[in-house]
């Protein structure tokens, strides 16, 4: 899997058919908004404003989504979009790729919701789909390294974790006009219905069952080349046992031959 920096991914990759329509939605959306000075038209009709929605304004957990309180705001949700959402589409193909999308976004709306249901302050933003698409970036390529402002490498699944951590802490003290919980709520709905194969659509269960067998056996595969090297060092020092005697090896080798023989018989006897 490709390195992948926080802020930047491969170029030569191209963005992938859902995620341009989304991104290019966010952005024009963002530019009439601003361009006419329509944010507080929206924001209370279209963002999601707790006491409204539990009022009969339904549609508000979906619309919210597609609303941004600035530009540092839908620059950054953007930009993570395309970086995650990317490989994510790419991997699950764009019709599972948007229902999870949605389902991340909505969920951890409604998560803000149910904890502000009497508030009449509007909330705006992406962020609980783009933290969900983090959740299962995090699950699917743990390993990938992800370079925060360029410059720190971290794996995609400590860079999850810390975040979420983040979140977490955040949410017991709402304020600052960010909505910690549809952060928080958008990772934890999406890391639960990664992780529970019972509430994923059938083929699509099937292809992460897939790809985590292909993961195991591209494991399987390394552990054995590790152990025919092994083997080979192990047979090497004995033929050299064999031809000059004891004597002849190193004490690196000796050390070296004691150590093989003792992994060897380990993982045989499992």
């Amino acid at each position: 899997m490709r390195k992948l920096r926080f802020a930047y991914m491969d170029f030569g990759m191209g963005w992938t058919e859902i995620v341009r329509f989304l991104i290019l939605s966010n952005v024009t959306i963002f530019a009439v908004q601003y361009l006419f000075h329509l944010d507080a038209l929206l924001a209370f009709n279209f963002g999601l404003v707790p006491q409204l929605f539990f009022a009969g304004k339904v549609w508000q957990l979906f619309t919210y989504m597609f609303l941004h309180a600035g530009f540092t705001h839908i620059l950054f949700n953007m930009l993570a979009l395309w970086m995650f959402g990317s490989a994510l589409e790419r991997t699950w193909g764009s019709r599972q790729f948007i229902k999870y999308y949605l389902l991340t976004g909505i969920g951890g709306g409604l998560c803000y919701a149910l904890f502000n249901m009497n508030s009449p302050i509007p909330t705006v933003g992406a962020s609980g789909a783009i933290y969900g698409l983090l959740a299962a970036y995090a699950v699917l390529f743990p390993d990938s390294v992800i370079y925060v402002w360029f410059v720190i490498p971290l794996k995609a699944k400590w860079f999850a974790l810390i975040f979420g951590g983040i979140e977490f802490f955040a949410s017991f003290g709402q304020g600052g006009g960010v909505a910690h919980l549809a952060h928080l709520g958008g990772m934890v709905i999406g890391y639960v219905y990664l992780k529970r194969g019972r509430i994923l659509p059938h083929h699509w269960g099937r292809n992460l069952s897939d790809w985590h067998e292909r993961r195991r056996q591209a494991e399987q595969w390394r552990e054995q080349q590790e152990l025919d090297k092994l083997r080979r060092e192990v047979d090497e020092l004995l033929d050299k046992i064999n031809r000059e005697g004891m004597g002849s090896l190193t004490p690196a080798e000796q050390k070296r031959l004691e150590t093989a023989s003792r992994i060897l018989r380990e993982r045989e006897s499992r």
